[in-house]
C-alpha cells in the first residue's frame, strides 16, 4: 500500500465512492449499503480539458454532483460530498481517496462491452491496478444496464 499504513482499520471504515450522476449513485449506494461501510464520502469527478471547453457548464457539472449526493444519502445520511475538477478521472480518485483518508474505494462498473471500455479508457482496470489502497468492485445487479 505505498506505505501507508491501516493500523488495523476495517477496510470498509471510509469508503470513497466515485458517482457518475444520480442514477449511478443511487445504484451503487444501494450495492454497497449490504456491506455496512462505517463512512461514506461520495466523489464526483467533473472532466476538464486540457484547453479546450469544458464538457458541461461549471453550473451543469455542480447540479450533477449535488443530485448524485442526495442519491447517495437517500442511502447513507451520514454521508460527504466532495466534488474534483480533473482530466484524469482515475487521478482525481486516488487524490480524492489520499484527501479523505479513505480506507477504500467502492465502485459499480458502468458496463459496457470490452471495446466501449478501451476506448473510454477502462477506467476500471486502472483503479484496480493503479490503487494505492483496496479498491472494492461492487456487484451489478440483472436490473443494471
Amino acid at each position: 500500500m505505498n506505505g501507508r499504513e491501516t493500523d488495523g482499520e476495517p477496510l470498509l471504515a471510509h469508503v470513497l465512492v466515485p458517482v457518475a450522476n444520480e442514477d449511478d449513485a443511487a445504484a451503487t449506494a444501494t450495492a454497497l449499503e449490504p456491506y455496512d461501510p462505517g463512512q461514506v464520502t461520495a466523489l464526483h469527478v467533473v472532466e476538464k480539458g486540457d484547453g479546450v471547453p469544458d464538457k458541461t457548464p461549471v453550473e451543469q457539472s455542480e447540479q450533477v454532483a449535488a443530485d448524485a449526493f442526495a442519491a447517495v444519502r437517500a442511502v447513507f445520511p451520514d454521508a460527504d460530498g466532495h466534488t474534483a475538477y480533473a482530466r484524469d478521472v482515475v487521478g482525481a480518485i486516488f487524490d480524492a481517496a489520499e484527501e479523505v483518508d479513505a480506507s477504500a474505494v467502492a465502485y459499480r462498473s458502468r458496463g459496457g462491452n470490452r471495446l466501449v471500455q478501451f476506448l473510454s479508457g477502462d477506467h476500471s482496470l486502472k483503479l484496480v491496478t493503479q490503487a494505492d489502497r483496496p479498491v472494492i468492485a461492487l456487484p451489478r445487479t440483472d436490473t443494471d444496464e
